[in-house]
């Protein structure tokens, strides 16, 4: 059925209404939901790839922070009752050993964050790299280990440089390395982990 306008156009009575229907309403839904998906998707991919290359970009810092403590002291950071007895494939990562690596390359002790007598500082740690007790104002006071990118401690041995025969250890140097967000010790997820070796 045809009708004119108060313009004097001829309008269709199918064009008179202004609503959608309910399968149109339901399509656009459906296109929203659909690319929200791929938004979130992508952003977690992001989130999580950008976390991989902090922990790597920071493995490599305190790798050479390391070699530049061994130059000067002629022996990679290690304390046989902290670092010789850490299993690189263990997890959850041991925080001792990663507390100590902290002291010797900050040059800080890790109860008061103050400088130690006689220690050299080879590292600045960020504060979102540290983990540890915070005051009133949130600023930290004591530092329990060095964290990853993913909230989780960092791994740190010298087992194998204590014993070369030793199974447990991976580099005859030093292993520094972050489980990426894994929580077991399978080797699916050794595989993820981000390691210097």
């Amino acid at each position: 059925m045809i009708r004119i306008s108060d313009f004097g156009f001829r309008v269709s009575k199918f064009r008179e209404r202004a609503a959608f229907t309910i399968l149109e309403l339901l399509i656009v839904i459906t296109i929203i939901i659909i690319l929200a998906a791929l938004i979130i998707g992508t952003v977690g991919y992001v989130q999580k790839k950008a976390a991989r290359s902090r922990a790597e970009a920071e493995i490599a810092a305190m790798s050479a922070a390391c070699e530049s403590y061994k130059a000067d002291n002629g022996t990679y950071p290690t304390d046989p009752s902290k670092t010789e007895q850490v299993d690189p494939t263990a997890s959850p990562v041991p925080t001792p050993a990663t507390n100590y690596l902290y002291e010797e390359l900050s040059g800080n002790t890790a109860t008061t964050m103050q400088p130690a007598p006689n220690k050299k500082t080879y590292f600045n740690f960020k504060p979102q790299m540290l983990f540890g007790a915070k005051d009133a104002n949130n600023n930290l006071t004591s530092v329990s280990y060095i964290r990853d990118p993913f909230g989780n401690p960092y791994g740190y041995s010298t087992a194998k440089a204590a014993n070369p025969a030793n199974s447990t250890g991976f580099n005859p140097t030093f292993d520094i390395w972050s489980t990426a967000g894994t929580s077991s010790n399978t080797q699916s997820d050794q595989a993820q982990w981000i390691k210097n070796w």
